[in-house]
């Protein structure tokens, strides 16, 4: 691994613990207006102090996202469909010179497998590795998930493993039962998604046992921002992911932050 791609890359996964809490608010690339991300500037600001890493898209970056913010950004390069359509018939949709010009830590886009655009997405990611190869940026796979995959360990660890075998520098996925064993068998450093928005105290959980499992941090959004406490959630997350805080004392400090917030 190159100077420069290592450095992007520890400018998310934080070298003091080797995890990261990623913000993900690039919903609207498929879902357009989002709950919680109607002005996406106003929702990330008072948040942005917590979170290691902005994980979004260019046109929500250069609109909305100071350039002052010393912020690293996952920038996501895919896309193509909507919830409209067949969501696995994702291409490229940004070209290597415009994420430079962003300055993005890293690039992401998301994989199918065993979706209709398999094939097309993980050749994709094998572009896109070349890609951060050449220029030194790092490539975050998502392992996506359609209606009709079963997110067990079998799966996410088979989809996990090839985006590893094809150059990925690591990988989203979700948490599941026996996560222990799709960390041992993807041999790159492994983020959990955060997924549709779930109850405080659980999705404390959720980056608990993620954690716990070898995970290597989260990319958390909706469990953040449509939160009734969003700063208190980022910041009892943080303390799971960087200080191995249990639960209990997680969820203290969501429930602090809330009342100080009245």
């Amino acid at each position: 691994m190159d100077w420069g791609l290592e450095n992007r890359l520890n400018r998310i996964l934080k070298p003091d613990t080797g995890r990261t809490v990623m913000l993900a608010v690039d919903h609207g690339y498929f879902l357009g207006p989002t709950s919680g991300l109607e002005d996406p500037g106003r929702t990330v600001e008072p948040l942005l102090p917590y979170a290691d890493s902005l994980m979004l898209t260019r046109g929500v970056l250069r609109q909305c996202i100071p350039a002052s913010s010393d912020i690293p950004v996952v920038l996501r390069v895919s896309g193509g469909t909507s919830i409209l359509s067949e969501l696995s018939g994702e291409g490229l949709t940004v070209a290597t010179d415009d994420a430079i010009r962003l300055n993005a830590s890293a690039i992401t886009l998301s994989v199918f497998v065993g979706g209709e655009g398999e094939r097309e997405t993980l050749l994709n990611l094998a572009k896109l590795c070349d890609v951060g190869q050449k220029y030194g940026i790092p490539v975050l796979a998502v392992t996506a998930v359609g209606k009709d995959m079963v997110r067990d360990a079998r799966y996410l660890g088979l989809a996990c493993r090839i985006c590893a075998e094809i150059g990925a520098h690591f990988v989203k996925t979700y948490y599941c039962d026996g996560f222990e064993e799709v960390i041992a068998n993807t041999p790159i450093p492994v983020v959990i998604a955060g997924g549709k928005k779930i109850g405080e105290r659980e999705a404390i959980e959720l980056a608990h046992n993620a954690i716990k499992a070898g995970a290597s941090g989260v990319d958390m959004g909706r469990n953040i921002f449509q939160s009734d406490c969003p700063v208190g959630m980022i910041r009892a997350v943080r303390s799971v992911v960087h200080e191995n805080a249990t639960v209990n004392d997680a969820f203290e400090i969501y429930r602090q932050e809330k009342d100080a917030r009245g």
